[in-house]
C-alpha cells in the first residue's frame, strides 16, 4: 500500500462525526478500562503519546496508574530544512516539550526511555530490539494503530507488536484521522473513551506545550507549523478512540 498523503487540511471533523462515523463506536468510561498494571506508551515522536492517548492518561492519573513512555525518536526531523533550528537543537526542544506535556497530564515525571532512532528513518526491527528489553509481565502497551499512515508510526506499530507479543496491547491513531474516512477504517475491537472534563483540559494544556509543532518556528515557510488548527481539532475532542481489549 502506498503511503497516504499527510498534507493539506485532511478529513474534516464533521465527516468523522457523520452518522456512519465515530458515534457508532461503543462508548466506555476510562475508569472502566483502566489497566491494573503499568502502562507503557510507545511514541514514534515527541507529542504522539499526548495526541493519541493523552486524555486516557490524564483520566487514569488520579488513580496512580504507573506510566512509562518509550520515545522511539527525538523528533529531530520535523523541520528538515529549517533555517532556524538545527536537528540537534530541535530534538532538545522537543524532548523538553514532552517533559512539560507529561506533567500537564498529571503524570509528574514518568520514566521516559529514549531509543534514539532516526526521525523519518525508523525500522521495525530496531523498534522491536529496543522495546523488548523494556517490557515486563503485566504491562499494557499502547502502540500506534496498524496503518496509521506515517512511515515511522507504521514501523513502530510493526516492531512494537513483535516486542509486546503476549502482553495486552491497545492501539491509538494520530495521522489516520488526517487521511482516512469513516468508511475506510475498521472499528472492530475499538472503543470510544468518554473523557472527563478535567482530562480534556489537561490534554489541551499538554498539547499546548509542543510549541515547535503547533506554531511556526519563524516566518520562513520552511518553519511552518506541523500541526495547524485543522489538524489539532482532531485531538481536542472529548473522546479518544482506542483499539484493543474491551
Amino acid at each position: 500500500m502506498s503511503t497516504p498523503s499527510l498534507r493539506g487540511a485532511g478529513t474534516p471533523e464533521d465527516v468523522w462525526w457523520a452518522p456512519d462515523g465515530l458515534g457508532t463506536v461503543p462508548a466506555r468510561q476510562p475508569v472502566a478500562v483502566r489497566p491494573s498494571g503499568r502502562v507503557v506508551v510507545v511514541a514514534p515522536h515527541p507529542d504522539d503519546e499526548v495526541l493519541g492517548t493523552g486524555g486516557a492518561l490524564a483520566a487514569w492519573a488520579p488513580a496512580g496508574t504507573e506510566v512509562a513512555v518509550v520515545a522511539v525518536t527525538d523528533g529531530e526531523g520535523s523541520h528538515p530544512d529549517s533555517p532556524t533550528l538545527t536537528p540537534a537543537d530541535l530534538a532538545e526542544r522537543r524532548v523538553d516539550e514532552r517533559t512539560h506535556a507529561l506533567a500537564a497530564l498529571g503524570l509528574g515525571r514518568p520514566t521516559v526511555h529514549r531509543l534514539g532512532l532516526p526521525d523519518a528513518g525508523v525500522a521495525a526491527d530496531d523498534v522491536a530490539a529496543g522495546l523488548g528489553p523494556l517490557l515486563r509481565e503485566g504491562d499494557t502497551v499502547l502502540l500506534p494503530v496498524t496503518g496509521d499512515g506515517h512511515p515511522d508510526h507504521d514501523a513502530t506499530a510493526d516492531g512494537g507488536s513483535r516486542a509486546a507479543a503476549g502482553l495486552t496491547c491497545w492501539r491509538y491513531a494520530v495521522w489516520l484521522w488526517h487521511w482516512a474516512r469513516p468508511a475506510t477504517v475498521s472499528f472492530d475491537g475499538a472503543c470510544r473513551l468518554l473523557l472527563p472534563d478535567a482530562a480534556v483540559r489537561a490534554k489541551a494544556a499538554a498539547i499546548g506545550c509542543f510549541t515547535t509543532q503547533i506554531a511556526p518556528l519563524s516566518p520562513d515557510p520552511r518553519d511552518a507549523a506541523i500541526l495547524p488548527a485543522t489538524v489539532l481539532a482532531r485531538f481536542h475532542r472529548d473522546t479518544e478512540i482506542v483499539w484493543g481489549p474491551r
